[in-house]
């Protein structure tokens, strides 16, 4: 395994969401470098899966892309947050459902060529109402698909979020044993 060895960094930026550390680097081949690092608090998203093997979205706008997504519920991790404790929290937030059942899926880095983003990836199941309120900044639409239209909406390119197409991905393999 190559790895590089860090010669300075300095934090050039630091914001509500991420901060931005600049990297100078020795690569294995002893060529030295600029890494740009996104560093990012982590977060969690959650498969919603009800009793009918529906699953349950939120459609929101987001910025970045100039476009209304349709995702799994999501949200970040707050400092030193347990993202099981996340998980709950955030799907009360966004669909106003506790989970009786929470399974673990696994994790991605979501990009990291520049990023430290981690997002904690679960199946959430037997529902009981408990409704949290959005966070001020957040306008969602809750969406109940058949988890079989979710899924051909990943094969056929209408979910882009990457993910939600991991999550349910992930989820579908769990639930088939």
């Amino acid at each position: 395994m190559a790895f590089e060895t860090v010669l300075a960094s300095e934090q050039i930026y630091e914001g509500r969401l991420i901060n931005l550390r600049v990297d100078q680097v020795r690569t294995a081949r002893g060529v030295e470098s600029v890494r740009e690092i996104v560093q990012h608090p982590g977060a969690v998203a959650i498969v919603p899966v009800d009793d009918q093997q529906r699953v349950l979205l939120v459609r929101q706008y987001r910025h970045a892309v100039r476009a209304e997504l349709v995702e799994v519920p999501a949200g970040l991790l707050n400092p030193g947050e347990d993202p099981l404790t996340a998980a709950q929290r955030e799907l009360r937030e966004e669909t106003g459902l506790r989970a009786g059942q929470i399974d673990r899926l696994g994790g991605v880095y979501t990009t990291p060529g520049f990023s430290t983003e981690f997002i904690h990836l679960y199946l959430a199941r037997q529902f009981t109402p408990d409704p949290l309120a959005l966070d001020d900044d957040e306008a969602i639409d809750v969406l109940t698909v058949p988890l079989p239209q979710a899924l051909a909406w990943v094969r056929d390119g209408t979910l882009q979020d990457s993910k939600t197409v991991c999550a349910l991905l992930l989820a579908q393999a769990y639930l088939s044993g």
